[in-house]
């Protein structure tokens, strides 16, 4: 007799981290998620002037236009920058700064 024969170990229907009813299947962000089917708030090639609020993991700064996540290359925290959206995704877009910015009250 093996353990899962006995009730022991794990069964297929019951893996950790699989059930997607608990948790609604959401990893991080606390339910932040910028939703799929709203349309984004920014454009690629489009300036935009923003706030940069936050440094990324990679070094990047990070701005928010009503929400939505933007990372841009060279920004620092503190920042007011003039920038110019390279990608848009899903869940957030890349830009690189073009200017300065005029000041911004801060979105989120």
């Amino acid at each position: 007799m093996s353990f899962n024969d006995s009730g022991f170990g794990e069964s297929p229907s019951r893996e950790y981290g699989r059930d997607r009813r608990y948790g609604g299947g959401r990893r991080f962000g606390g339910g932040r998620r910028f939703e799929d089917n709203r349309p984004k708030p920014v454009e690629t090639g489009k300036e935009y002037d923003v706030s940069i609020t936050e440094i990324s993991r990679k070094g990047d700064g990070i701005a928010r236009v009503e929400g939505f996540v933007i990372f841009v290359k060279g920004g620092q925290v503190g920042q007011n920058a003039k920038i110019k959206i390279t990608q848009v995704g899903g869940r957030f877009a890349t830009a690189d700064v073009v200017g300065e910015g005029t000041p911004q009250p801060a979105t989120e």
